[in-house]
């Protein structure tokens, strides 16, 4: 999974209208209707813990579970701590596990093209950051892009009936909170969730940095590395997608990455993916801009006369 430059970058053009099926956005809206409630509600401190600490695990879920694991099989681990990502990743309230890996592989396999499910340069924001998941054209699973996890049925239970994990989840912080652990714990953790998540489609390809000569506009950006814990770090990503992490350098702070390492220590995960020599040392060489030199010798040796024997030869 390997994406180098083979040619050039899509040109910004927003392409026309797509088909929105707003009665199957209803739940999201009101999910966002429901925060209004907090102004009425005493918020207790246990509430407040419980947003943050279901606000980070369940990021780390779904950039370690959903993508990291699921969409390219950056890492192996057994079946049981494999379910465990799904449902955590499941209780974000984005789809089901198998849904989401096949769009983020067609993603990678069209990225910024016409035919990419959430492509900015494409489709303009709002399509890319939340609209395209009520598109009717991207609500069924392809089952023939995630045939390797595809075969175990709770897998594709879960994926049927996505809603199971993140309803069981709200139930919980309703009996043991009350309405503030509801619409506080759950709610506002859940879209606070869904927007970091969604920030990497809206905007880590429009805004930062390329250290990477990639075929699509993907781009690195800190502060969308520290929200999502290392998801930021998009072009990196879009160079080398088979690499368990996305910070490839130690300043890049890749939070995702250092809690897998961390269950790799302790046999949970193992097979984890380095980022190939050659890349890193590619990206140094960018980052000193010594590429500049080596992408302008070819133009300069074009000018020169061809060798009369490879002339001859040809």
């Amino acid at each position: 999974m390997d994406i180098t430059d083979s040619g050039e970058r899509p040109v910004s053009t927003v392409s026309s209208p797509k088909r929105i099926a707003w009665a199957g956005a209803i739940p999201f809206i009101l999910c966002h209707l429901a925060l209004l409630s907090m102004f009425f509600i005493e918020i207790s401190t246990a509430a407040i813990v419980t947003c943050v600490s279901l606000l980070v695990v369940r990021q780390w879920a779904v950039t370690a579970g959903y993508h990291r694991y699921f969409s390219h099989r950056t890492f192996k681990t057994g079946r049981v701590f494999q379910t465990v990502l799904a449902l955590l990743a499941m209780s974000s309230a984005q789809k089901g596990v198998l849904w989401w890996a096949a769009h983020h592989r067609d993603h990678h396999k069209h990225s910024d093209t016409p035919k990419d499910v959430h492509s900015p340069v494409q489709t303009g924001f709002w399509y890319s950051h939340v609209l395209w998941l009520f598109d009717p054209e991207t609500e069924a699973t392809d089952m023939k892009r995630i045939p390797d996890f595809a075969k175990y049925p709770e897998l594709v239970w879960l994926n049927k009936y996505y809603l199971v994990p993140p309803i069981v989840l709200a139930l919980i912080c309703w009996a043991t909170m009350g309405w503030s652990g509801l619409v506080v714990g759950f709610f506002l953790s859940t879209v606070l969730l869904w927007h970091n998540t969604f920030l990497i489609n809206s905007l880590a390809h429009v805004f930062g940095k390329r250290r990477f000569e990639t075929t699509d506009d993907s781009r690195n950006h800190w502060l969308l590395g520290l929200l999502t814990l290392g998801e930021g770090w998009h072009n990196n990503h879009h160079r080398y997608q088979s690499s368990t992490r996305n910070g490839f350098y130690w300043w890049e702070i890749d939070i995702t990455y250092y809690v897998i390492r961390a269950l790799a220590a302790v046999g949970i995960v193992w097979g984890l993916r380095p980022v190939p020599e050659h890349v890193l040392a590619e990206g140094r060489a960018r980052d000193r801009g010594e590429h500049l030199e080596a992408e302008e010798k070819p133009a300069v040796a074009a000018e020169k006369p061809a060798p009369a024997a490879l002339v001859h030869a040809a």
